[in-house]
């Protein structure tokens, strides 16, 4: 199974290894998963307030011990997220991925930009997106996340995120 390079992806560690933090409304919080069966892991999870929380992870690929000639052979590149609205409110949820160069060109990218999610009864789903024929040059990933709730309750009714991961394919 291919490493997680996403470090801290649920909150067991709260905001730690995360950047560029932005806590609108009350910011964001740690909870801990309903044991329900309906996510095939057990854990935390980050969920978001009333005003914008986004976050961020830059991943250095030569720290993580790939070499340039790995990464110019454009391994696919797997990033994944599972996402929830709460049950009373809906909530808006963005997720952008970018491949960067050495100099933090981007070579490649993938969005969900203002993706609104309508109150639900919790579902949680899964987004999964490959990079694959991207070219050479890669050499970091930036994985930003974000959202609020759509009614602008004050606690913690936006969308809740966890098990963040990006892995390389051999």
């Amino acid at each position: 199974m291919p490493k997680n390079l996403i470090k801290n992806p649920c909150g067991e560690e709260g905001l730690k290894h995360w950047e560029d933090v932005q806590n609108g409304g009350d910011g964001w919080k740690v909870e801990d998963l309903p044991d329900d069966g309906q996510i095939p892991f057990h854990g935390k999870f980050f969920v978001t307030s009333f005003g914008l929380c986004s976050k961020s992870q830059v991943i250095d690929l030569l720290k993580e011990g790939y070499t340039e000639e790995k990464l110019d052979a454009q391994p696919h590149i797997v990033v994944s997220e599972w996402h929830a609205a709460h049950t009373g409110c809906g909530c808006s949820y963005d997720l952008s991925v970018q491949l960067l160069s050495g100099t933090r060109e981007v070579i490649g990218e993938f969005n969900i930009k203002y993706h609104t999610i309508p109150s639900t009864d919790g579902s949680w789903r899964q987004i999964k997106h490959t990079f694959w024929n991207y070219g050479p040059g890669v050499r970091f990933i930036k994985f930003t996340h974000s959202g609020k709730d759509t009614r602008f309750w004050k606690g913690w009714f936006g969308v809740r995120m966890t098990n963040s991961s990006v892995t390389i394919e051999a």
